[in-house]
């Protein structure tokens, strides 16, 4: 039987906010998400270093989802490597790795119709080109259901969570049950103050896997997300600290579904408000931060309720 592996929490600079990474301790090692362009760099190599570790050493990139804060660095890593890590990534995110272009067409069919900003298109084309290191093709898709073997008896399984994008994962290191969920998981939101998530229904059944099959002894967030007072939980949670988040995402997001379809039901209807739309969701949620801001969570949890309100009338 093997060992329990370390992980050490990689962190990366990136303006006011720190990106992070997980290294995985395993005879074949691993890096959970990769950050920006930079972060490589300047933030993993010279982590690694100091822990005695060489990031040419790195034989395996897990990425949980698609989101240039968290492939834009995978290019420059597998290039550090010599090119021999393997990058994984699930089936329904790979767009996103393969083309910078694909990030701009995400945010053209979903927030970007709401926020009313002219240059929308061209800063994000400008943010894809500048924090995303290179264009490529995974090593390996997945869609879940996959173990992956980081040699001396460490296995890692893979497991779809759809909904915060529809390729999002969480890996498990079998038998001691760290989890990494990326942005899975993701309580009251960030340093935006709202959760983002583009399929509700399957945000939701991700949440309730991880609390009822995975059950996380470590938890691995992708950002210090926060809970109802606005204090963040670090990135890396124990059992309990863990369960306590997954069952304030779960109580979360059915106040925001409350909200958002009794907005719904109402009809649609354009204000001045920032919020519009979904002035009125705002409003019942008490949610007062600035709606423009990148990544926008409050818009693409919105439209994501639109979508799927929409495919439901649908099918009836």
């Amino acid at each position: 039987m093997a060992h329990d592996v370390t992980v050490h929490p990689l962190v990366s600079p990136w303006g006011r906010f720190g990106l992070y990474s997980f290294y995985i301790d395993a005879p074949e090692p691993a890096i959970v998400d990769t950050g920006i362009a930079t972060s490589p760099a300047e933030g993993m190599a010279p982590a690694l270093e100091a822990l005695g570790r060489r990031i040419e050493d790195v034989r395996w990139i897990l990425l949980t989802h698609g989101h240039i804060d968290h492939v834009g660095g995978a290019h420059a890593l597998w290039e550090l490597t010599g090119r021999r890590a393997r990058v994984v990534m699930h089936e329904a995110d790979a767009p996103l790795l393969r083309s910078r272009r694909a990030h701009v067409d995400e945010y053209l069919a979903g927030r970007g119709r709401y926020l009313d900003d002219p240059d929308g298109e061209a800063k994000t084309t400008a943010a894809a080109q500048a924090v995303i290191s290179g264009e490529m093709e995974p090593s390996l898709l997945v869609r879940g259901g996959e173990t992956l073997s980081l040699g001396g008896g460490v296995t890692v399984s893979v497991h779809a969570l759809a909904g915060h994008t529809p390729g999002s994962v969480a890996y498990v290191v079998d038998g001691q049950r760290s989890v990494f969920t990326g942005d899975a998981v993701q309580v009251h939101g960030a340093a935006n103050g709202f959760p983002g998530y583009t399929d509700p229904a399957a945000y939701r059944a991700g949440l309730e896997r991880l609390r009822d099959k995975v059950r996380p002894r470590r938890l691995y967030l992708g950002h210090p997300y926060r809970r109802a007072d606005g204090t963040p939980y670090g990135v890396e949670l124990d059992e309990a600290q863990a369960r306590e988040a997954i069952d304030q995402s779960l109580a979360v997001e059915r106040r925001v579904s409350e909200a958002a379809c009794g907005c719904l039901a109402a009809g649609l209807t354009g204000t001045d408000s920032p919020y519009s739309p979904f002035a009125a969701a705002a409003e019942e949620l008490g949610y007062t931060g600035d709606p423009t801001l990148e990544p926008s969570p409050f818009f693409t949890s919105m439209h994501g309720y639109r979508t799927r309100n929409e495919t439901e009338q649908r099918r009836s």
